[in-house]
């Protein structure tokens, strides 16, 4: 299956710890990726990982699809990593590199997506436009309950 590889680096006016604090509790996500509407059957029982199932909300004009996906999430020092497996056979690994940077914390946002040849270009697509857009939300919402 092809794989496509996406990288965003940026910076947030925030403590490392604090963003580190934000990305590795799965109720952020809500809205933090623009597509993901809910949260649910959150397993926090390994300490070592944390399960969860992700809800991301796709319209096609009128209709509106909601897509159930799988997600790990695991922490290493200032890393947040993890898995999502998502119907149609699309997978993606993720993961947050955290360091300080000028006072706030520089992001570098890696996604591997793998999926069905006929799926990879609209997975990668939605990966890219949520890639991007999370840069601006993660700012945006730890400037606000830092400043």
């Amino acid at each position: 299956m092809p794989t496509r590889v996406l990288v965003n680096t940026f910076h947030v006016a925030a403590d490392p710890k604090e963003v580190f604090d934000h990305l590795a509790t799965p109720e952020s996500y809500v809205g933090l990726s623009p597509l993901v509407v809910a949260v649910r059957d959150v397993d926090r029982s390994d300490p070592d990982v944390v399960r969860y199932t992700s809800i991301e909300r796709f319209a096609f004009g009128p209709f509106r699809y909601d897509n159930p996906i799988a997600v790990t999430l695991r922490t290493d020092g200032l890393a947040v990593y993890g898995e999502v497996r998502s119907p149609g056979r699309v997978r993606m690994r993720y993961r947050f590199d955290l360091s300080p940077e000028d006072g706030g914390t520089r992001v570098e946002d890696r996604l591997e997506l793998t999926a069905p040849w006929f799926l990879t270009r609209f997975a990668a697509g939605q990966a890219r436009r949520v890639q991007l857009a999370r840069a601006g939300i993660l700012a945006e919402r730890l400037a606000v309950r830092t400043g």
